[in-house]
């Protein structure tokens, strides 16, 4: 059975990784934001996405220069093609998924 200590920590634990994530929706939704920060927070979805991409393609290694990993690299190519042409983000990472799984099983 769970302690009241364990239930209450992770409890608490849970509402204060939630609250910046979600606080911030509900304060835009009652102030009307600057039309110069919509345009740079525009820009915030696909800068995340390519700072992702680049450090899943790339092996880091402290005396070394960063390595291609390839089955990553080669995923990447079709999901690109994917988001690119049907501009849906879910069927992209669907398709990533499948080729990655594809060439590790493969390579």
């Amino acid at each position: 059975m769970i302690s009241a200590y364990v239930f209450w920590a992770i409890f608490l634990a849970a509402l204060v990784t939630w609250i910046p994530r979600i606080l911030p929706y509900f304060l835009v939704k009652l102030a009307k934001l600057p039309d110069k920060v919509v345009q740079f927070l525009s820009y915030l979805p696909i800068t995340i996405i390519f700072a992702l991409i680049l450090s899943s393609i790339f092996t880091e290694e402290v005396t070394q220069l960063p390595r291609l990993k390839w089955v990553e690299f080669l995923a990447v190519l079709p999901t690109f093609f994917v988001v690119a042409k049907t501009k849906n983000v879910m069927l992209a990472v669907a398709v990533g998924i499948i080729c990655v799984a594809f060439l590790r099983f493969v390579m």
